[in-house]
């Protein structure tokens, strides 16, 4: 390990994120010429990233086990690329929590375009840094907010989570919502849809124009 390198900080992670869209849909990428597999060129960007990431700063980079590309506790990101005609990706299910509370660990985003008839082969079109506070469910958060602003009880927060078909029990289902009324979870900008994993889309984040605390617009082409 060089140990001169500076230590990774979110700040950081980001500011390299702009740069690394940038340079990147100004070369081009004969590894991928001819790929249409949306999970190899996925794959292709995340190692480049980390990469550049590992060799000028010192970061612990996560497992396939682990899940999350930067788990060290101050960064404790994942992430994401996503093709702009369809920006979804899936992520392991941990519990229906998530859907409310959010996934537990920021996401770094990136959106791309690739057509080996381009000058260049991969374009990047939009890079979104989520917090952690903001990867719930939009729907879901935003008619508990309506529910509790109208002084929604239990009942009220369980027959609506009951109509959304959260994957939980009767007894996870009575916690989650002794637990909304403590804490009421902030507004997430994603779409999540139920599955045996979890499938994120981000059209909403992609075009969201106010500015959110918690969701940084890192790049737009």
């Amino acid at each position: 390990m060089n140990l001169n390198k500076p230590k990774l900080t979110i700040d950081i992670l980001i500011k390299e994120a702009k740069e690394f869209c940038k340079s990147m849909s100004e070369i081009n990428h004969p590894k991928i010429l001819g790929v249409t597999d949306g999970k190899a060129i996925g794959t292709y960007i995340e190692h480049k990233f980390r990469d550049v990431i590992t060799n000028k700063y010192i970061t612990t980079v996560g497992s396939s086990a682990s899940g999350i590309d930067f788990p060290d506790e101050e960064i404790d990101t994942d992430i994401k690329t996503t093709f702009i005609t369809q920006p979804q990706s899936s992520c392991p299910f941990r519990s229906a929590r998530q859907k409310i509370f959010g996934l537990g660990y920021n996401l770094l985003l990136f959106v791309y375009k690739k057509d080996d008839k381009m000058e260049h082969n991969l374009e990047f079109l939009h890079a979104r840094f989520i917090d952690r506070t903001r990867t719930a469910d939009y729907q879901t958060t935003r008619r508990i907010k309506e529910i509790l602003e109208r002084d929604g009880n239990v009942d009220d927060i369980k027959a609506f989570l009951t109509d959304r078909n959260l994957p939980v029990d009767d007894i996870e289902l009575e916690s989650i919502a002794q637990d909304i009324l403590k804490n009421p979870p902030m507004i997430g900008y994603l779409t999540i849809s139920n599955a045996l994993q979890w499938r994120l889309k981000y059209t909403r984040v992609i075009e969201l124009q106010e500015e959110v605390d918690g969701v940084e617009k890192i790049y737009d082409r």
